[in-house]
């Protein structure tokens, strides 16, 4: 069963920096999409990041594009968000997600991480 395991949330003053990691278990990742999602109070989840894990190519939405960057580490098991430049738009929970390279949508999903940035 796949699992995944976000952390490195918290609370930062905008214009600050936060890397957030993603602990994944359960599976190869090899064929594997990771996603970055996060969820503002009484907002839709939107999507932020995603990195395929055997390319390592990346993608990025437009409203963290320059700011934020994802990667991973395959000894570890684990995808980074890296964020920086923080606003307090950016204030969500984050979750990691994976899907195949075949699936269209994410079926894996972590339980969130909390990242507040203070004006």
């Amino acid at each position: 069963q796949v699992q995944l395991v976000e952390s490195g949330g918290g609370l930062v003053q905008a214009g600050g920096s936060l890397r957030l990691s993603c602990a994944a278990s359960g599976r190869t990742f090899s064929n594997y999409v990771m996603g970055w999602f996060r969820q503002a109070p009484g907002k839709e989840r939107e999507f932020v990041a995603r990195i395929t894990w055997s390319s390592g190519s990346t993608y990025f939405a437009d409203s963290v594009k320059g700011r934020f960057t994802i990667s991973r580490d395959n000894a570890k098991n684990t995808v980074y968000l890296q964020m920086a430049s923080l606003k307090p738009d950016d204030t969500a929970v984050y979750y990691c997600a994976a899907r195949t390279k075949a699936d269209t949508t994410y079926n894996y999903w972590g339980q969130g991480t909390q990242v507040t940035v203070s004006s």
